[in-house]
């Protein structure tokens, strides 16, 4: 069972665990994109049911697991991979987009964990993996309500795992970095693509002039190699799968030494700042920032 399973990692999952000779439920709220995934994966050889599916509306998320129980007589897999970004400063995050990004992406894994968990506990197995990103662990400039959401996705994978410690169901979080997906062009606020590919050339002026070491993770990944990394946790599961060669270690020297890892970021974020204050004007409906001197508290 795959949410967001209409484009990018999802759609890359659903035909990769086809091939494991899984059957595939996949769910998205797009039903031209959702019925072309499903095609490739009748292509593949695989056996699918597609649903179109809003996973941030409860009684939609809850009636897919049931549909897909239904349907295949079991659920062993959940993958929460049904997530959404957005491009603001933290003055210009509105509560609309707050409430947003923790509805996709933090709201809807209880949406669809708890019913899946019934299934579960009676057959005494299953596997709940779900996609957070690297921004789930660290802090990243201009999508504070998005990296908030993932670490509380981290945060709920982790929980999860200790109430589920020896029932025989395991539960992981994927924490993927730069993806060559849409997810950067379909960002609330305006695409984030835009600022990284317009900071990217300042980034390296920068860092080279501050003498700076960039953060040493892999850039873009595809769809298809994420999606290989988290077959790999199907076969066999972990509490944490890094898809991208570094990103690990960096975590690793950010527990021992914020500061200096967070110095690693700092050019990424000067760079951003300069490109986001030219776009701010062209972005929808940013968020006046208050007048005059706040109220004393």
């Amino acid at each position: 069972m795959i949410t967001g399973g209409s484009s990018g990692i999802g759609a890359a999952l659903a035909v990769a665990l086809v091939r494991e000779g899984m059957n595939v439920v996949i769910a998205a709220r797009r039903r031209a994109q959702l019925e072309m995934t499903a095609e490739r994966v009748r292509q593949a050889g695989g056996n699918v049911l597609s649903m179109v599916c809003d996973v941030t509306q409860r009684e939609e998320a809850e009636e897919l697991i049931h549909r897909a129980a239904r349907e295949f007589g079991t659920i062993d897999v959940l993958v929460n991979n049904a997530g959404r970004g957005h491009l603001a400063s933290v003055e210009d995050t509105t509560d609309g987009v707050i409430a947003s990004m923790f509805a996709v992406n933090v709201y809807a894994l209880w949406y669809t964990t708890r019913p899946a968990l019934a299934y579960m506990k009676h057959q005494g197995s299953g596997h709940i993996i779900n996609v957070a990103s690297i921004a789930g662990k660290l802090g990243f400039a201009f999508n504070s309500a998005y990296v908030a959401a993932k670490h509380a996705c981290v945060g709920f994978t982790h929980a999860l795992r200790l109430e589920l410690a020896e029932t025989g169901i395991h539960a992981s979080v994927v924490c993927p970095a730069g993806v060559a997906t849409e997810w950067a062009t379909a960002t609330e606020g305006g695409p984030m693509l835009k600022l990284f590919s317009e900071a990217g050339p300042l980034v390296e002026q920068l860092a080279a002039a501050r003498g700076t070491r960039l953060p040493p993770i892999e850039s873009l990944k595809t769809a298809e190699a994420v999606a290989e990394k988290i077959v790999e946790c199907v076969r066999h599961p972990v509490a944490e799968v890094y898809t991208h060669a570094g990103s690990e270690e960096f975590l690793r020297l950010a527990a021992e030494r914020w500061e200096l890892a967070e110095h690693g970021q700092i050019a990424a974020a000067l760079a951003e700042r300069s490109v986001y204050e030219r776009l701010r004007p062209r972005l929808p409906h940013p968020q006046a920032p208050p007048k005059g001197r706040p109220p004393l508290t």
